[in-house]
């Protein structure tokens, strides 16, 4: 039959007959075959004509010997990079052949037993190369659910080793060969293996081997086992110390979400609307809560839409920028008085015994005897949306208390939806070690988590918010191959905040007194009467009774002529700034008066724009409330914050 007849020629067929159409099929198939009998045949060749030079020579002995230990050298030596059974393989081929080879070129090809092991020994090892080749391919073998899996997404070369099999869970270990791939092009590969499997993205996953370059292994989890709601079972540990850790859900294999405050450094906690991130801080801050050596201090620009109900188990919270920013300022202050407090202690960072009375001598600040000194509690500064904070203040503020605040037994939480670049300084971010991160969008995963936890397949775009908890969690302390596994928080609502709140109210210790004074000290009243502020304000049932006219105002007479004008008094000209510009004695009184007024608010932290609506109602310009600023900074009533254009005041209460 010929082409004309239905059936193609195979290429290469001396006709197109039916018969050269089988044997030209047979020679294609037997082609591949061909290469280790045609090695056997000139082995033999060559050793007998090698034996017509050498024969019975003493030198060509001890080279050809040499030679063959040599040769059998480089075989095991080139094989490290593929399998120990190929490498095994090759090195005994060689070995047998070099010393056949030997032997033949210096007693002759048909000496004692030579023929006879040329024969079988030759037909044995080409056949057994012949049968490694028929394995090898993937109508024999089944290797397409491996090997040609890989070959699919550019990994035809890698070498996969036993697979562990776990329920929902299947690891396999792979090498790559030397020189010709890296754990790199594997993390790039993940998303292909994953649409071969038909799972979805982050259900891949490769965690390199730290001690090399082109070793680790798969991840492969072909079910989502965290579609299931847990909700929040109680305290893990209740009334024990923050030093313990805090449970706040399950891994995709059981295990459970932990975090330990002392060892994870501070916290950023990242997630879009509706990524569950809310609920991840409720399930945080009930555990924070149940135990005894903690305290809180909070800000919530959202004034306590979320997280109101643990206002009351809170030592202090501020609810608007300008409280944000004294807290931030009191934190400063307070974090060299901790340290200060620990050294004195000789701890060299807060533990538990840091919590207690101190009775014992070893931890005295009266060297060898006991001194009695009050705990200091973990202080756990928690600035929920700080978006809002940073925008309204400084996106570096947070850098130098990252920095410093963990030997000080303080704990920076820092929540927000996205930490960009232009949200939050590079500084901060990098002194936030410890990441939950939520559902986000997919070019926001590089603000929250770590680049090798990225490149071992973690994606929380894939969630979004639609995967409410799900999350990622980085933190020291954490084994790294949990790092890129998702976890989901407990279902949590703020029940269980009033209830941590007022059950355990009891066992949290009161903040003690050298954290209370370093922040009195920089918040003066927004910190004395933290206590008031944070109660509710009970509205006036009736109003009729409230008088009409502002009491600084009663003893006016409404009758009485207007004074005249007041030497100090200027008359505006065109081009210059307008106002009153009193006298020496009368600016600082003034002045003076503004200062109280602003800690009477509970604002601490002021620059010329908050004076506005002051020096409008004083009849008064900015410029001469620039220079008033100026003049009571050098006098020690203002301090500096470290950003241009605001001050802090130093609180009445206290000497300046």
């Amino acid at each position: 039959m010929n082409e004309t007849d239905g059936v193609p020629a195979v290429p290469g067929a001396g006709n197109t007959g039916t018969g050269g159409t089988v044997r030209s099929y047979l020679l294609n198939r037997a082609k591949p075959h061909l290469p280790p009998w045609l090695t056997v045949g000139g082995v033999g060749v060559l050793g007998g004509s090698s034996s017509l030079l050498w024969s019975g020579s003493a030198a060509a002995g001890v080279g050809l010997t040499l030679s063959s230990v040599a040769l059998t050298g480089v075989t095991w030596w080139a094989g490290r990079a593929t399998s120990a059974q190929r490498r095994l393989h090759s090195a005994v081929t060689v070995a047998a052949g070099s010393a056949w080879f030997t032997a033949a070129a210096l007693a002759g090809p048909f000496t004692g037993p030579l023929p006879d092991l040329f024969l079988m020994g030759g037909a044995t090892l080409a056949l057994s190369w012949n049968v490694r080749l028929v394995l090898r391919t993937p109508e024999a073998a089944g290797e397409g659910s491996d090997k040609g899996l890989l070959a699919k997404v550019g990994l035809a070369k890698a070498q996969i080793g036993a697979a562990k099999v776990e329920p929902n869970k299947v690891t396999v270990p792979y090498a790559l060969p030397a020189g010709e791939g890296t754990n790199q092009d594997v993390s790039k590969a993940l998303p292909g293996i994953a649409a071969a499997l038909d799972v979805p993205v982050n259900a891949v996953r490769n965690r390199p081997d730290p001690e090399s370059a082109a070793r680790g292994s798969f991840t492969i989890v072909p079910k989502d086992m965290l579609r299931e709601i847990i909700w929040y079972p109680g305290p893990s540990s209740p009334g024990g110390s923050i030093a313990e850790p805090l449970v706040i859900g399950v891994y995709e294999d059981g295990r459970q979400l932990q975090l330990t405050i002392p060892e994870a450094l501070h916290l950023l906690i990242m997630g879009m609307t509706g990524s569950g991130k809310t609920e991840g801080a409720i399930d945080v801050l009930c555990e924070v809560l149940t135990r005894r050596d903690a305290a809180v201090w909070l800000s919530d620009p959202k004034r306590g839409q979320d997280l109101g109900e643990a206002f009351p188990a809170c030592d202090w919270v501020v609810d608007t920028p300008a409280g944000a920013e004294i807290m931030i300022e009191a934190l400063k202050a307070a974090i060299p008085a901790r340290q200060k407090w620990l050294g004195a202690h000789a701890y060299r960072s807060w533990e538990p015994a840091a919590a207690e009375v101190q009775n014992d001598p070893a931890h005295s600040c009266q060297k060898g005897q006991v001194c009695g000194c009050p705990g200091m509690p973990y202080l756990v500064a928690w600035f929920e949306e700080a978006a809002n904070t940073l925008r309204a203040i400084d996106d570096d503020v947070f850098t130098g208390i990252a920095q410093e605040a963990r030997s000080a037994g303080a704990w920076l939480v820092i929540s927000m939806q996205r930490a960009s670049g232009y949200q939050i300084s590079t500084d901060t971010r990098a002194s936030l070690p410890a990441s939950l991160c939520f559902g986000v969008e997919e070019k926001d995963a590089q603000f929250a988590l770590p680049s090798e936890v990225l490149d071992a397949g973690a994606n929380p775009g894939a969630w979004g918010n639609k995967r409410p908890g799900y999350n990622y969690l980085v933190a020291k302390g954490i084994d790294e191959e949990l790092w890129s596994t998702p976890a989901r928080t407990f279902r949590n609502d703020p029940v269980a905040l009033t209830w941590a709140a007022r059950e355990f109210a009891p066992t949290r210790m009161a903040m003690d007194p050298i954290t209370e004074a370093a922040a009195a000290s920089v918040a003066g009243r927004a910190y004395t009467d933290r206590q008031a502020d944070q109660a509710p304000v009970e509205e006036e049932e009736d109003m009729q009774h409230e008088p009409l006219v502002d009491p600084e105002d009663v003893d006016i007479d409404p009758e009485a002529e207007l004074p005249e004008a007041e030497q100090g008094d200027d008359v505006p000209i065109f081009g210059q700034d307008t106002g009153r510009k009193p006298g020496p004695e009368e600016s600082r009184r003034l002045f003076e008066e503004a200062l109280r007024e602003f800690e009477r608010n509970g604002q601490m932290v002021v620059g010329p724009k908050d004076f506005r609506e002051w020096w409008e109602r004083n009849n008064l310009s900015r410029p001469w409330v620039s220079a008033r600023l100026v003049e009571a900074y050098k006098e020690g009533r203002l301090q500096e914050t470290g950003k241009t254009g605001r001050w802090r005041i130093v609180p009445a209460l206290t000497p300046a």
